[in-house]
């Protein structure tokens, strides 16, 4: 029964002695026993069920196979079958003289998308690729949890009432443009839940005349597209292209005509098309007569080797916001705003600002994960987003579908030619998967019907089934209209 030494994924250390089995744990596993099947599959299955809710922690050391035989009034064979099944399928570990514990396996705590969009994370679909979605650095976010844990005293005798940030987390993130080129002190930083709350609370500063447009990008990130719907705001649509990036006339000429004050722009691995703004782009944009927030949360997902070195988009009118959500872990509620001393005193005196301020345990955590260690975290990280994009590129070879691969970020944005793109999602849903549409992307929900945007954050073997459907989907598709 002994399996060698506990692997890297085993989790944080827990206490040596077994943890007593009770009636308590009997009611953790539910009702096992009416599950069809065999007992011991059925045991083992309450088991991993127990743990992904939460209900058995991972690190929990189990007794002797005696006490869980007479516990769970079953004899010992069956818990034998049934530890056997969990240590094969990597939810056990067992080391001989100290016992067994139960453990997340490595393809669930070494992956870059949540298990939950391999379990159908979009209602009765199989698999969902609607999302591009990072999971957490495990093995690092359990640790810096423990650091943040043994850090957080004094914030316990705080009143935790919202700030513009905890000051190391201002001191780390200001530090970091620094370090990349753009001079910042922690002053010009304001800490909020997130990218989305940050473009949220500018808005609400900035946004003040909506005979004004907003000047975005078509496609764009939906989430953002939704959050200047919120406000109102009148939108105008700038082409960007995987091929060609931005097209800084069309731009200038809009200014020029019709006078938007504000833009919202992802110059870093844009989100869908994943195009990369170049230093002299960057600088034009700059020089324009009106406001730009720059959403830089791509902007670590760089997946060249080596890292490119472009600057930040950067100029008297232009105010970054960042996150943690896609580098680091979705949950991960952490953004920030990088703008003057004086934009942040402004905005600190919204009465929006507390609101859209995160926990301070969760800046703890975020301080922790954005140290010393973030390095390695991104090195990782960008080493298993390059191979499965690589991978999704090849899969896509010879669909007669065109795309460009990206230098970094997370998704390919597809052109299915003459397919429209709903037709195909519709028919790829009632199949099991679950895609969006160029529509989606789109500042005026009409165009890019022949545009689906593929994340690559899901596994190799995810992706191979989800391309394969795809692919029948869209044979399906053609002869349907063919023979119309």
């Amino acid at each position: 029964m002994t399996t060698g030494p506990a692997p890297r994924h085993s989790g944080p250390p827990v206490d040596d002695r077994a943890v007593p089995v009770t009636p308590g744990f009997a009611a953790a596993l539910g009702p096992w026993r009416e599950r069809p099947g065999p007992l011991a599959r059925s045991l083992s299955t309450a088991v991993r069920e127990a743990v992904v809710d939460g209900r058995l922690p991972a690190g929990t050391r189990l007794p002797s196979e005696r006490e869980l035989s007479r516990v769970l009034s079953v004899s010992r064979g069956t818990v034998v079958a049934a530890l056997t099944l969990l240590r094969d399928d990597g939810w056990l570990h067992t080391r001989h003289g100290s016992g067994s514990q139960v453990r997340l396996p490595a393809r669930l705590t070494e992956r870059t998308t949540p298990w939950s969009l391999d379990r159908g994370g979009a209602g009765d679909a199989d698999l969902d690729l609607t999302l591009a979605l990072t999971s957490a650095p495990h093995e690092a976010y359990l640790a810096a949890l423990g650091r943040a844990a043994e850090r957080s005293a004094a914030l316990l005798v705080d009143s935790g009432a919202a700030t513009a940030g905890l000051p190391r987390l201002r001191e780390l993130l200001a530090d970091r443009y620094t370090r990349d080129g753009l001079a910042t002190r922690p002053e010009q930083i304001l800490v909020t839940s997130g990218a989305q709350a940050a473009l949220t609370l500018l808005l609400d500063h900035l946004h003040t005349d909506r005979r004004h447009p907003v000047a975005v990008e078509s496609p764009s990130y939906p989430g953002a597209l939704a959050v200047l719907r919120g406000r109102r705001a009148r939108l105008l649509p700038v082409p960007v292209t995987s091929q060609g990036g931005w097209d800084t006339g069309h731009l200038a000429t809009a200014v020029r005509t019709q006078s938007p004050r504000l833009a919202y722009l992802v110059p870093d691995f844009q989100n869908p098309t994943g195009a990369h703004m170049d230093a002299a782009t960057r600088a034009e944009i700059a020089r324009l007569p009106l406001t730009v927030i720059a959403d830089e949360t791509m902007r670590d997902l760089d997946l060249r080797t080596p890292p490119g070195t472009e600057p930040h988009l950067a100029g008297p009118r232009v105010i970054q916001i960042g996150s943690a959500s896609k580098t680091l872990w979705t949950g991960l509620r952490i953004g920030w705003i990088r703008g003057t001393a004086d934009l942040v005193r402004q905005l600190r005196r919204n009465p929006l600002q507390p609101q859209l301020s995160p926990p301070p345990l969760e800046q703890l955590i975020a301080a922790e994960l954005l140290g010393e260690g973030l390095p390695a975290v991104l090195a990782d990280r960008r080493s298993r987003l390059r191979a499965q994009r690589d991978h999704l590129a090849e899969l896509l070879d010879g669909t007669g579908w065109t795309y460009t691969v990206p230098d970094g970020g997370l998704s390919l944005w597809l052109h299915l030619g003459t397919t429209p793109a709903t037709a195909l999602a519709a028919r790829a849903a009632r199949q099991g998967l679950v895609v969006t549409p160029g529509p989606h992307f789109a500042a005026d929900r009409a165009t890019l019907t022949h545009h689906l945007r593929l994340p690559f954050t899901a596994t190799p073997d995810v992706l191979t089934r989800a391309v394969g459907l795809l692919r029948r989907c869209h044979e399906q598709e053609v002869h349907r209209f063919v023979t119309a």
